[in-house]
Formats: C-alpha cells, sequence, structure tokens
C-alpha cells in the first residue's frame, strides 16, 4: 500500500539503539524548544537517560516509552510523575510531528483508563506558540510553572472517563 501509515507502537526505551537517541536528541530544531537539553548529546547521555526512565517506571509502575511507527523509532514521550501529578510528555523527531495528535490521543486513552491519573498536566516552554492541540483536546492553562531552572507554561487536562469508570458507570 502506497501512503499507508504503519501501526503505532508504544515499547521501552530500551528497545531503542541508543545512536537512534542521540541523533534524535541532537537536532537543533528540537534542542530549540527544551530549555532543559543543555550541552552535548552523546551515548553516556543517552544511557544515563534511558536508566533514569527506566527507575521512573521501577518507582511509579509508569512512565516514558518509546514510540514506534512499525519498527522505526519516531520519538519518546509518556507519563511521568512530577510531586502527586502526572506530567505527559511527547518529543518526536521532526519528521515525525505528524504522528503528534495519534501517539496523543492513544496515550490519553490509556490515561483515562488508569485509575491513578485522575487528569494530566503538559509543560511546554514558552517558546511554543501553537498551542492548538491542547485547547482541541480541552486542556486549560493553569499558568506558568519554574521546573529545574526554567519556567514552562503549564496546562491540565481532566480524564473524567475515569471517575465515571471507577463509580461502575461503565463496563
Amino acid at each position: 500500500m502506497i501512503g499507508a501509515v504503519p501501526a503505532l507502537r508504544f515499547a521501552r526505551l530500551t528497545d531503542v539503539p541508543l545512536e537512534d537517541l542521540v541523533a534524535h536528541m541532537s537536532d537543533p530544531r528540537l534542542r530549540a524548544h527544551m530549555p532543559l537539553l543543555t550541552g552535548n548529546w552523546g551515548e553516556a547521555e543517552a544511557r544515563a537517560f534511558v536508566a533514569a526512565k527506566e527507575a521512573a517506571w521501577a518507582r511509579d509502575g509508569l512512565g516514558h516509552w518509546a514510540f514506534l511507527a512499525g519498527k522505526r523509532y519516531v520519538g519518546w514521550g509518556g507519563f511521568q510523575k512530577e510531586d502527586a501529578e502526572w506530567d505527559f510528555g511527547l518529543v518526536l523527531r521532526p519528521r515525525d510531528f505528524g504522528l503528534g495528535q495519534r501517539i496523543t490521543h492513544a496515550a490519553l486513552d490509556f490515561a483515562r483508563a488508569d485509575p491513578r491519573i485522575p487528569f494530566v498536566t503538559f509543560l511546554l516552554p514558552p517558546s511554543r506558540r501553537n498551542l492548538g492541540a491542547l485547547h482541541r483536546i480541552g486542556a486549560q492553562s493553569v499558568g506558568r510553572q519554574d521546573h529545574s531552572g526554567a519556567t514552562f507554561l503549564k496546562f491540565r487536562l481532566d480524564t473524567p472517563l475515569i471517575n465515571q469508570r471507577s463509580q461502575g458507570e461503565f463496563p
């Protein structure tokens, strides 16, 4: 099939070759919107990054995934616990930005089915001017938040289906 979109799969970051992560996180188009991404990114940084994300899985039972289209790595993201909140992040390779909506919807479906996640937050750098996708899914601005020395725009999206499911209104 010409033009068919490969199936999306959520995998662990340990399934991605380190050189793919290094190339992704070294892309200047990406780095322009990631204020916490400083310095050079090589194999040691990629290895430490994967170890930190795996530690979150071990600690919280949930964390960041690698996103694959077919067998091709397209980015990473998922849920990271920030104090009592679950923050959703999505970092795609520039050539795969068009997959963001599909990945986000699948991840939010996951959140709505998980009783630990009554709402999701999103932290975006102020350099991100196009916020239409967040508004379309119903996320509301809740101001700014400082995180690790950088300021971010903060949004919140309630996941009401989980509350209804936990009360027995859905099968």
